[in-house]
């Protein structure tokens, strides 16, 4: 994957920068519309693989699988091939096997995370662990990317193969990155970039690279594609970062303050630190790298990010990077499906609002 198109995270941009497009609320609608019979063949490839004899694996997968979400990173496997030609599910199946392909991967790693960060919620939801156990969530997380290996394999492409494998192994890297970085107020936003790429990014990028391998279009499509997904997978865990701190529990879907909690380094801690005088500073470490946290630390911190114009920041340098993944498909030809994951790039910023 091609990275190239991201750069350290920016500052000082305009606010206006942040605003988001007419009608984006609507992107995922629209997106689901213009490749909607694709994705419904899509479910049942997902529904088709998760079966096992082994009746907790079903049961389990399906738990979280039948959970909800929106499903973005097949969408953009299918989209991205759709936008490059290759022909819809009566004709040609490999987009879709492949957008399995991607969800068994993210699944696999949302049970695997859940049990690192000791999560009870997903998605609005008791989380998997919380329902069937610790051991059983990293097993059944196995067994999908065992899942997930042998749909990249009966696909058949060396390329394919290559690119999720490494994604595979990047989002671990990442998540590792995540761990050594924790409760360390001196990470730079440059390690800080490399964790977010790592554990989310990649996995957007690789899901619509694989959607121009498969139309067997040439490399500087596929390399737009790739950095369309890896900017937008960037500006999509900025503003996670960012709701972690400002949404409700039932839209954030797991309980609020979970990253201030386990002491995680994200942009929203790390600006208020650095601005903080030396009282605010003495909080963010006794809180963050000490993990000494009283019940009323969580209200303390959100009001001393809002002093800091934390969130806002985080938002509008999430903006930026929604805004360099548009203009990657300045590539391709102007359609309704450009424009439809151009304004994905929006929606993905709006809801941090």
């Amino acid at each position: 994957m091609n990275s190239s198109a991201t750069s350290v995270l920016p500052s000082g941009l305009s606010a206006t920068q942040a605003t988001p497009a007419r009608g984006e609320e609507d992107a995922l609608t629209s997106l689901m519309a213009q490749v909607g019979g694709d994705l419904e063949a899509c479910n049942r490839t997902i529904v088709a693989h998760m079966d096992s004899p082994v009746a907790l694996i079903p049961q389990l997968a399906a738990h979280i699988v039948a959970a909800g979400g929106k499903r973005l990173r097949p969408l953009l496997t299918l989209a991205s091939a759709r936008l490059c030609g290759y022909p819809g599910a009566a004709d040609g199946e490999r987009h879709i096997r492949l957008a399995a392909c991607v969800e068994f991967i993210h699944t696999a790693t949302l049970l695997h995370d859940d049990v690192v960060d000791e999560s009870v919620l997903r998605r609005g939801l008791a989380s998997a662990n919380a329902v069937f156990g610790n051991k059983a969530s990293v097993l059944v997380g196995d067994f999908l990317f065992a899942r997930a290996f042998q749909l990249m394999v009966a696909d058949g492409s060396l390329s394919v193969l290559s690119i999720l494998s490494q994604t595979a192994a990047t989002i671990a890297e990442g998540e590792v990155l995540q761990l050594v970085t924790q409760n360390d107020l001196s990470t730079p936003d440059a390690r800080y970039l490399e964790v977010i790429k790592g554990k989310t990014a990649a996995l957007f990028s690789a899901a619509c690279q694989v959607g121009a391998v498969v139309a067997d279009r040439p490399v500087a499509e596929e390399m737009a594609l790739a950095n369309y997904g890896m900017n937008l997978g960037i500006a999509f865990q900025l503003v996670d970062d960012a709701l972690d701190y400002t949404a409700d529990q039932a839209k954030l879907g797991k309980t609020v303050g979970d990253d201030f909690r386990e002491g995680k380094i994200t942009l929203p801690v790390l600006v208020a630190y650095r601005a903080g005088d030396a009282a605010e500073r003495a909080f963010w470490r006794r809180t963050i790298e000490a993990s000494e946290q009283a019940d009323a630390d969580l209200d303390e911190a959100l009001r001393l990010m809002a002093r800091r114009n934390a969130i806002s920041e985080t938002l509008v340098r999430a903006a930026h990077f929604a805004s360099v993944a548009k203009r990657t498909l300045d590539v391709f030809p102007e359609s309704r499906l450009r424009r439809t994951l151009a304004d994905v790039a929006d929606y993905t910023v709006s809801r941090g609002r």
